[in-house]
C-alpha cells in the first residue's frame, strides 16, 4: 500500500457503516437493468446473472456503487426533480458511508467482501438516458468500482462495512 493509502486507511478506521440500499443487475449490454432483493457475489466474478460475472476473471470493474446521497446532487445539475438509480446503470446504491473513504480499502456487504479499485466514470450512454449534460453532471459523481474478494450472498438492507 502506498503512502496515500495508508493515509487513508488511518484516518477511515473508524469508518461508520453504511447500509447497502438497493441491487440491480445488467443481464447485457443495452437491456434494461433489472432489480433485485439479493444476490451472491462470486469471488473473482461478479454479482450472478450481471453481464460483467461473464467477463474477464479478475476484472477490476466487477461491481459498481453508487452513493444514494449523490443522486440530488445528480438531479440537480441536470435540472430534474429526481435520477432514478436503475438508469445510472450501477450495481449497488449505498447510503450512510463516503465511498470516497473506501477509495482502495476492503469492505463487507452481508456475507460477501470487495475491495474498491477505481472511479465509475460516467460514459456517455448517461446522455441518452438522463439528457444532455448528464455525463457533466455525473463528474465526481459516478460512484466506484470493485473487485469481490470474498463470495457471499449480499441482501437489501445489509450493513456496508470497512474491514
Amino acid at each position: 500500500m502506498n503512502t496515500q493509502g495508508r493515509l487513508i486507511a488511518r484516518f477511515t478506521e473508524n469508518l461508520p457503516a453504511g447500509t447497502l440500499e438497493w441491487i440491480g443487475l445488467r443481464p447485457a449490454r443495452k437491456e434494461p437493468v433489472q432489480t433485485v432483493d439479493q444476490v451472491m457475489a462470486l469471488e473473482g466474478l461478479g454479482l450472478e446473472g450481471d453481464r460483467r460475472c461473464q467477463g474477464t476473471p479478475g476484472s477490476g470493474r466487477q461491481v459498481t456503487l453508487i452513493c444514494q446521497e449523490h443522486l440530488p446532487v445528480i438531479a440537480r445539475f441536470l435540472g430534474r426533480s429526481e435520477v432514478p438509480v436503475e438508469l445510472l446503470r450501477r450495481n449497488l446504491l449505498v447510503s450512510g458511508i463516503n465511498l470516497y473513504a473506501l477509495r482502495h480499502q476492503p469492505f463487507r456487504i452481508g456475507e460477501a467482501e470487495f475491495i474498491t479499485t477505481a472511479h465509475c466514470h460516467p460514459c456517455s450512454r448517461m446522455e441518452t438516458a438522463l439528457g444532455e449534460g448528464a455525463v457533466a453532471a455525473m463528474l465526481g459523481y459516478g460512484g466506484f468500482c470493485a473487485r469481490i474478494t470474498k463470495s457471499g450472498l449480499i441482501r437489501v438492507g445489509d450493513k456496508i462495512e470497512k474491514l
